[in-house]
């Protein structure tokens, strides 16, 4: 009903699946054991931490010489009239794809899929919309593993890890330790590794991406400052106004002002 189906496809030994291709989409991930993938053609070895995107009517097949798991997630091409969803084909994957994950994507997605099997089991009009949503979060997961795909090193992975976390979540408010914890490692190693990465602090890069936007609204829109301050993720409206004031140079005011002016 939801237009997304999950299913177990068990392959044994020696076991291969003839080149096919669906009218719909499917995400392939490798819960255990390792075997190969074909795409368009060119082949992959897929084991765990891989998730194989394979867009409509693309010609694939899977083969394992030992045994291997997957979970299979297929979704209606309808449901990728969504602007979102849209999006994601022109900016991130526009074609299928074998993806290799990192640890930190690897528990996300892992989490995501295991959601959406609870989900399925419960069949009723809730469930249908809460699945759509969790598609939603698989494709942002995926385009996100995709940009990143070009750092290699361990503490690379885990300081751009932190970094789209931040993008994401600056609204909350995030403590080093909630990161690390996240990513299996101490406070102070999290922080570290950041560091030697982006040369700013966790709380530094926190501040410039919560200014950043808090400038654009103050710029752009009619919205209240303490309505603004709330937005970006700060409990006091006067802690506000003091970073805004050191970051900026300007009161909030000040700056609205300055900005309408100049733009006159």
């Amino acid at each position: 009903m939801s237009g997304i189906h999950l299913y177990e496809s068990k392959h044994r030994e020696s076991y291969v699946v003839n080149v096919h291709h669906h009218s719909n989409y499917q995400i392939l991930y490798a819960i255990e054991g390792e075997g190969f993938i074909q795409l368009d053609g060119i082949k992959h070895a897929i084991e765990q931490e891989c998730a194989a995107v394979i867009f409509p009517r693309t010609d694939h097949a899977v083969s394992s010489d030992s045994h291997m798991t997957l979970l299979v997630m297929e979704f209606d091409t309808a449901l990728m009239n969504d602007a979102f969803a849209s999006r994601w084909k022109e900016d991130a994957i526009d074609h299928s794809m074998l993806l290799r994950l990192n640890s930190v994507s690897g528990n996300e997605l892992r989490l995501l899929l295991r959601k959406l099997l609870f989900e399925q089991k419960q069949e009723d009009a809730l469930s249908q919309w809460s699945m759509q949503i969790h598609l939603l979060e698989v494709l942002l997961l995926l385009a996100r593993a995709q940009q990143s795909s070009q750092i290699t090193d361990a503490n690379g992975l885990r300081a751009d890890w932190i970094r789209s976390y931040i993008d994401s979540h600056y609204f909350e408010p995030l403590m080093s330790g909630e990161l690390a914890q996240k990513l299996g490692i101490s406070s102070r190693h999290a922080a570290q590794i950041f560091k030697d990465q982006y040369q700013l602090t966790l709380l530094q890069y926190l501040t410039e991406v919560r200014m950043s936007i808090a400038k654009k609204l103050l710029a752009e829109s009619d919205k209240d400052i303490v309505s603004i301050s709330f937005e970006v993720g700060y409990e006091s409206l006067p802690t506000f106004y003091r970073t805004f004031k050191n970051y900026v140079k300007l009161a909030p005011n000040q700056y609205r002002q300055q900005h309408r002016n100049s733009g006159e």
